[in-house]
């Protein structure tokens, strides 16, 4: 085996990119964020529940819990989607024509 000085963990200093990172495509696409922030709100009221669910079985509970965290994301994406849409067909044409008629 080879040694070589790549390290297979990240290091301090890269923490900086993944979070640059992160907050460039929540600019990108502002409802990912709200999505990832969905899901987490559903699952724990999911799990704050799970003590006072009554006679319900576990495994149902659980599919409940998954099928909303789930709709939060997919409304989340639906959402980004259309914004993304709307940008890219109506703004930026309106924009152009803008730019265009004022030369």
């Amino acid at each position: 085996m080879s040694s070589s000085n790549v390290s297979l963990l990240p290091t301090l200093g890269q923490e900086g990119d993944h979070t640059s990172k992160l907050l460039q495509k929540s600019k990108e696409s502002p409802f990912v964020p709200i999505g990832i922030a969905g899901f987490a709100s559903v699952v724990a009221y999911g799990l704050y529940k799970l003590k006072t669910r009554g006679n319900k079985k576990m495994s149902v509970h659980f599919i409940h819990m998954r099928v909303a965290a789930q709709g939060c994301v997919v409304g989340a994406m639906t959402i980004g989607v259309l914004y993304s849409m709307y940008k890219e067909y109506v703004v930026k044409p309106r924009e152009e024509k803008n730019a265009l008629l004022h030369k």
